[in-house]
């Protein structure tokens, strides 16, 4: 049965151009982020409390906000009010930047999809300390954890990315209460490169050991399309420095179930992710014991429940966030 956002306010939105609808969601979400009667409407979304404790942290529940809705960090009152148990904006990177040209979303409804080739569109690092600045002194921080994930620039060589990811770390660390290097963005060319373990471990290296600084949970977030020698490497670099978690998975090149007139270049996420994704998940959790927050194609309670299964302590939503509305976090958890 379709929940009330599926029967009237997903038809709205896609009546819409895909990168228009999220804009004006946006917009409202990050009004209503100013606002308490408005942030008390949202919260009539929330679902039951079942608190997890990772990283040192405490997560209200299990489900979170993954990176790529909210870029800019613009609403995360409004997503703490819907209920989301933390919240991770990004991708950010050092330098703003407009991203690929447009059209670059794209819905395939049949396949329960989206393809992006957004290329990290967002307002750069310093901006977004500065909005982060001003929302902790308004008094409306939310009371969940907050994740920034950090990207590549696209104008820096990839030779001087860990100067450029150094950067964004340094401006926007005192805001996180994680933080996730993205390496795995198919959008960014030569950003999945920094998945090799000479270069990752050069990345993870100089950031663990920024001196004068309480340290920060660090997580990694990689492909679905690494093979099993490439995971296993990635694996051994992650343990080897510490990393707190990995993010399982970002978007696919894998357009294998996509009709070939529905194609678009660009990361695949949603329902045709989900096996992909939760086989990597299942590898990861019997390859080490670096916790896993697991996103791709989670649209119910039993494709959470399967991502829990797998091995995950924690999930994301995106995709699935777009199609089912802020009712799903509520479905899965009165049904985990």
């Amino acid at each position: 049965m379709k929940n009330g956002y599926e029967l009237f306010v997903r038809p709205l939105l896609f009546s819409l151009d895909a990168e228009t609808a999220h804009h004006v969601t946006m917009r409202l979400l990050g009004r209503a982020s100013h606002f308490d009667v408005a942030l008390r409407v949202l919260r009539l979304f929330r679902p039951t409390s079942k608190a997890t404790t990772l990283f040192g942290l405490t997560f209200p529940n299990p489900i979170g906000l993954a990176a790529g809705l909210d870029k800019n960090g613009v609403a995360l009152p409004a997503w703490a009010a819907l209920g989301f148990g933390f919240i991770e904006i990004g991708t950010v990177t050092a330098k703003a930047q407009p991203g690929n040209p447009k059209p670059r979303i794209f819905r395939l409804p049949e396949q329960q999809a989206l393809i992006n080739r957004l290329g990290f569109n967002n307002d750069g690092a310093d901006a977004i300390a500065q909005r982060l600045s001003a929302l902790r002194l308004s008094g409306r921080w939310p009371a969940v954890p907050v994740g920034i994930n950090i990207g590549k620039s696209r104008t820096t060589p990839l030779e001087q990315a860990t100067d450029d990811y150094l950067y964004s770390f340094r401006m926007l660390r005192d805001f996180a209460d994680y933080i996730t290097l993205n390496i795995s963005s198919p959008n960014t060319p030569g950003l999945r490169e920094l998945q090799e373990p000479e270069k990752l471990s050069e990345l993870l290296y100089a950031i663990g050991n920024e001196a004068g600084r309480a340290p920060k949970p660090l997580l990694v977030k990689i492909s679905p399309d690494v093979s099993g020698a490439e995971l296993k490497a990635i694996l051994a670099v992650c343990e080897e420095n510490g990393i707190s978690g990995i993010t399982a998975t970002n978007t696919t090149l894998d357009h294998s179930t996509i009709p070939p007139q529905l194609d678009q270049a660009g990361g695949l996420s949603g329902a045709p992710l989900r096996d992909k994704s939760t086989a990597l998940v299942r590898e990861i959790a019997a390859q080490c014991k670096i916790p896993v927050i697991a996103t791709g194609g989670i649209f119910d309670a039993e494709s959470a429940r399967e991502k829990f299964q797998a091995g995950a302590l924690l999930i994301q939503l995106y995709t699935g966030l777009v199609y089912r509305g802020p009712q799903l976090l509520r479905e899965i958890m009165d049904r985990l």
